[in-house]
């Protein structure tokens, strides 16, 4: 069995680390993976996600916001490919409770950043 104490956990989350990560590699990591990030992250705080939902989430978050990769960050866009597949990942299996207004708030951060 693989040795996975080196990744991290929905414990590993928090608000803070999230919001650090996004402001200090939204561009280098690129709008996909900014834009998937917040419609989970604003998912995650509608009131009507479940718990089951929310861990989902908050893994994918976790992993996101992680000082170690599983593939190190050594290229703008390919070093990122990790997080935007954990993120994708994450986003289908909790896609019905990402609605419009979810979609709406994070494609308005995300253009402030970008445009």
């Amino acid at each position: 069995m693989a040795d996975n104490s080196d990744m991290p956990n929905n414990s590993d989350y928090s608000d803070e680390s999230f919001w650090v990560k996004v402001k200090q590699f939204a561009k280098k990591a690129g709008r996909e993976v900014i834009d998937n990030a917040l419609c989970l992250y604003y998912a995650a705080q509608r009131p009507d996600t479940p718990k089951w939902a929310k861990t989902v989430i908050f893994g994918a978050l976790a992993y996101f916001i992680a000082p170690i990769d599983a593939i190190p960050d050594l290229t703008p866009v390919v070093g990122f490919s990790d997080d935007l597949g954990a993120l994708a990942a994450a986003l289908a299996m909790v896609s019905m409770y990402v609605d419009d207004t979810v979609k709406n708030q994070a494609a308005e951060k995300t253009a402030a950043w970008f445009d």
